[in-house]
């Protein structure tokens, strides 16, 4: 089998290492220049780890996991608001979960796929056709790749959804945010965080500032944003939004860089995510949107059960298999990202305060159990 995979992310890498396994003949394309080094701290859980733990990779994820030993709430006076032992968030999780940078994660799956697996850097698609038990794929270098499947693991702005599926306002579904994150560099400062999570919160305004494994500070930034566009000068438009919340915040806003990572907090919501001998993986599919938490997770287990329905079927009977059993899963942790939205950003003060009493509640007896019903329940709506 000859699979061509856009995208040499998490979920294309993933996607990847298992058809490699399974012998297949798997070329990935990336449009960016070479490997990425950049991303966010992400809480790694669920069904993804249970993957990185098949693929025998865990033990390095542990290895850049980053040692934090609570999560503490501040208000916009540096003053602690709220808080949990990292000890009571794992608990929460079984024990089974790890925060790592998203580009370490992506870093350790690159250097674990077979190296009969090509990946062309700096290359993309544009322009794909259908032939008799394949498809034609033409690449940004004017090469034509024929494949028995193409995956589009290209992410929320995915470039063979809009090929094969039209453009993406059909499916963008915007939940009323904007985001960024970039990494700080500022020894004394990490000193003084420490070993915490300190999470900044007012109204329409979060600022994360989380240690990483290699001593440098990891900022994540969400604020309220009704608009469409993307601002011209991200600098500039983080700068203005979040000044005020305080001397940490904006310490670390003093480090941010010129052109940082910034995007809209997005979902994917389509119909169907296959045509043909092409289909979509991950982000590209179904993104479930920072809210969620879960989105590299998901693009290893999409990537993995992908792999499992095409190499015990036909290609055309795998797809169908892997869409009505990956469905219902990736609507489900839809529905949890836009409830758990208005938690995670409030819009009112109100709902911080109680946000943060019950993230106290954790380090209790039976406060980890407590929690998790009384946010499920909030997140629901109920």
């Amino acid at each position: 089998m000859r699979v061509l995979i856009c995208g040499a992310g998490i979920a294309g890498l993933t996607l990847g290492w298992w058809l490699r396994r399974a012998g297949a003949e798997v070329t990935l394309v990336e449009r960016a220049a070479g490997p990425r080094d950049d991303g966010y701290m992400i809480d790694f859980f669920g069904a993804g780890y249970d993957v990185a733990e098949r693929m025998g990779i865990l033990a390095e994820l542990h290895g850049v996991s980053a040692d934090i030993a609570e999560i503490v709430y501040l208000d916009g006076h540096g003053r602690r608001a709220g808080g949990l032992s990292y000890d009571s968030a794992r608990a929460m999780a079984g024990g089974r979960v790890l925060s790592i940078m998203r580009g370490e994660l992506e870093r350790i799956l690159r250097s674990s796929l077979d190296p009969g697996a090509e990946i062309r850097y700096g290359t993309s698609v544009t322009a794909i056709r259908d032939v008799p038990g394949g498809v034609d794929v033409e690449l940004t270098d004017g090469s034509v790749h024929r494949a028995d499947l193409l995956v589009g693991a290209d992410g929320l702005h995915s470039v063979v959804r809009r090929l094969v599926f039209g453009p993406e306002e059909r499916y963008l579904r915007l939940l009323g945010y904007h985001t960024a994150s970039y990494l700080v560099r500022d020894a004394e400062l990490a000193e003084e965080v420490g070993r915490r999570a300190l999470l900044v919160g007012v109204p329409d305004r979060q600022a994360g500032i989380y240690p990483t494994r290699g001593g440098d500070l990891a900022a994540w930034l969400v604020h309220a944003s009704p608009g469409t566009a993307l601002p011209a000068d991200t600098r500039a438009e983080i700068t203005s939004r979040y000044r005020g919340m305080g001397g940490l915040v904006d310490r670390v806003l003093a480090h941010c860089p010129e052109d940082p990572y910034y995007d809209q907090v997005a979902q994917i919501r389509m119909p169907g995510w296959t045509r043909g001998r092409v289909t979509l993986l991950g982000d590209a599919a179904h993104a479930v949107s920072l809210m969620a938490g879960q989105g590299s997770s998901m693009a290893m287990a999409g990537a993995h059960l992908l792999s499992t329905e095409l190499l015990g079927a036909g290609v055309e009977a795998a797809l169908e298999r892997y869409e009505r059993r990956m469905r219902p899963f990736a609507l489900g942790k839809q529905r949890s990202g836009r409830g758990a939205a208005r938690w995670m950003v409030p819009h009112q003060a109100w709902r911080i305060a109680l946000r943060n009493r019950l993230f106290g509640l954790a380090d209790l007896p039976g406060g980890t159990a407590v929690m998790g019903r009384a946010f499920r329940r909030l997140s629901a709506g109920v």
